[in-house]
């Protein structure tokens, strides 16, 4: 398998925190031991496996900007078509016009004169704009290293979760889950489902207020001496201004349990979102300050080149991206892969 994030040597434990920034709680939290829950899946798909699903699901962006190489000469017709092309698979005006000038001066430097090769030279060109996307998720540095997962209602966030926690379980890590989507029905019982499924603990309490959930969650997970502890949050849409100010608080008081924290701040993103999807980025980072994005559901209608947007305009780098619903099609974002995979 793949490893998927760097792993360093953990900074001794921080002494455990005596006291919840909230004086009462609408019940005791609930810690549901992993010693309770039934085994995990072990079975890993091959990654060539999972390329293949990951170019299938961008199939529909390839085929289309594939049909622009199918000419018999390099001209302004065909940079005007693959101009459409790109506009049409979300990558949006400012990383087309990079991307244009970049292709046209490599058909230039390597005396290209066949519009196939300029497919190649294409890929070679989306490859380097997505390159500072490509970086490892770090865990290791803090014990436990405090993941805080954001995004707005239908991404995936809390499925993701669950595949994330599956990925850090293989690697070796332990892991711990922090239930802070209070707001959702069920939500607490969908995360507790995967927690399950993974045979992880998880914190959770009914009706409590989301921010003490997280206080409580990173204290346990530094007296049980976990690696990772991942906070599930509710989703909201970076327009309902006061469920954003929610988020800053959760991230507060995860700072009162551990000054350090949160060391991770990910975005989950929809794949079929579009544009719409950057402006996600922007607004969440600057509430939040992001250190990552999961990219979902890029197994369908999903065009795709709304990373290149995101890797012009705003590079939050990009440390996952998931084609399906089953708890192992997650994966690490290769630059190169990607390109190749929507391209076609």
């Amino acid at each position: 398998m793949f490893s998927f994030f760097k792993k360093k040597t953990p900074a001794p434990a921080q002494p455990e925190a005596t006291s919840s920034p909230t004086s009462s709680l609408a019940s005791t939290p609930e810690i549901t031991p992993a010693a309770d829950l039934a085994p995990a899946p072990a079975a890993v798909p091959e990654r060539k496996s999972w390329l293949a699903k990951l170019k299938d699901g961008l199939r529909k962006t390839g085929s289309s900007i594939a049909t622009v190489f199918t000419g018999t000469q390099i001209d302004d017709q065909l940079y005007e078509d693959l101009e459409s092309a790109l506009l049409m698979a979300d990558t949006g005006v400012q990383a087309t016009q990079a991307l244009l000038a970049t292709l046209k001066q490599k058909v230039k430097d390597t005396k290209t004169t066949e519009p196939a090769a300029v497919k190649a030279l294409l890929a070679d060109c989306l490859a380097e704009l997505l390159a500072p996307l490509e970086q490892p998720l770090v865990i290791g540095e803090h014990r436990p290293t405090v993941i805080m997962v954001a995004g707005v209602n239908g991404a995936g966030k809390t499925t993701s979760i669950g595949k994330l926690t599956h990925h850090l379980s293989n690697e070796g890590q332990s892991v711990l889950l922090a239930a802070a989507d209070t707001f959702r029905a069920a939500a607490r019982e969908q995360l507790g489902i995967w927690a399950t499924r993974n045979t992880v603990d998880i914190v959770s309490q009914e009706g409590a207020d989301p921010a003490s959930v997280c206080f409580d969650a990173v204290t346990a997970g530094r007296a049980r001496g976990k690696d990772v502890v991942l906070v599930d949050t509710a989703g909201r849409l970076p327009t309902q201004l006061h469920l954003m100010e929610e988020l800053k608080k959760i991230k507060r008081v995860v700072q009162k349990a551990d000054a350090t924290a949160p060391h991770e701040v990910l975005l989950v993103i929809d794949g079929n979102t579009g544009q719409n999807a950057l402006a996600q980025v922007k607004a969440f980072d600057e509430a939040l300050g992001l250190t990552g994005l999961i990219v979902t559901k890029l197994d369908g209608t999903a065009k795709g080149g709304v990373l290149a947007a995101i890797a012009r305009e705003k590079p939050v780098p990009v440390y996952f991206i998931g084609v399906g619903e089953k708890i192992d099609e997650l994966e690490t974002f290769n630059a190169r892969e990607f390109a190749q995979a929507l391209l076609g």
